[in-house]
């Protein structure tokens, strides 16, 4: 890829990650004896476009973080830098968009619980910023059929459904999500309510937001038995890759 534009990750790793129980936070838990942060460090940093992977930290655990960087073989054409988030997802990138130098043009947000995303799937990212858009984020179609529903009558009463919207219209977004470096800046210095990705700050801002072919490896680490999956996919790629 060229290096006409520099591009620079956001990985919030602050959260305590409760669905998978006790015990470390969730970016911290190993995955085939490494932490979880660090292949998606590694995997952000597998594109020769990222010059730049900013890791937000639990407020009270950069220095752990910083330490846990240094004492994993990283790729030496990318600078890594480790700041202490706050406590909403949106706070966090925002220290993470705080902590980047002059010169960044293109903006990468990822989850630190997607770990296994492939390097194809980052660089398509990365091209469609380039090439113009905004906002942009991978996603996959859905493979069941899904429903809305209501508020159920009682607490323990089944909740009803109200609709059943077209599928084919329908994808389930993953990371990382590309952005415009101002573009990214201006919703977070615009949007104040909550949202569940970047991506839909943009939207509130009223400019487009485009959809890339994502990858059904990049799924995200929720609960365990999502790192059984997980452990699965490095094995494969050990014995196929020698990953």
């Amino acid at each position: 890829m060229s290096s006409e534009s520099r591009t620079a990750v956001v990985i919030p790793a602050a959260g305590r990650g409760v669905r998978l129980g006790p015990g470390a936070p969730k970016a911290l838990r190993a995955l085939n004896g490494t932490p979880m942060l660090i292949h998606a460090v590694r995997a952000m940093a597998e594109s020769r476009a990222v010059s730049l992977v900013v890791v937000v930290a639990p407020p009270d655990g950069a220095q752990e973080v910083k330490t846990l960087l240094d004492d994993h073989a990283l790729p030496d054409r990318t600078d890594f830098v480790v700041v202490p988030g706050g406590d909403s997802r949106q706070e966090s990138v925002r220290a993470g968009l705080d902590a980047l130098p002059p010169g960044i043009d293109i903006v990468l947000v990822h989850d630190a619980a997607r770990p296994l995303v492939p390097v194809d799937t980052v660089d398509g990212v990365i091209e469609a910023v380039r090439d113009g858009a905004p906002a942009v984020v991978p996603a996959l179609p859905l493979a069941d059929t899904v429903k809305q529903v209501g508020p159920a009558e009682a607490p323990d009463a089944p909740e009803p459904v109200v609709a059943t919207p077209e599928r084919a219209t329908l994808r389930a977004v993953q990371t990382p999500q590309g952005f415009d470096h101002a573009t990214l800046r201006r919703a977070h210095d615009t949007v104040t309510e909550a949202v569940t990705d970047d991506a839909g700050m943009v939207e509130r801002l009223g400019l487009p937001v485009v959809v890339v072919p994502g990858h059904e490896e990049a799924f995200k680490v929720t609960r365990p038995l999502d790192l059984v999956l997980a452990e699965a996919v490095l094995a494969r790629r050990r014995a196929n890759d020698g990953f």
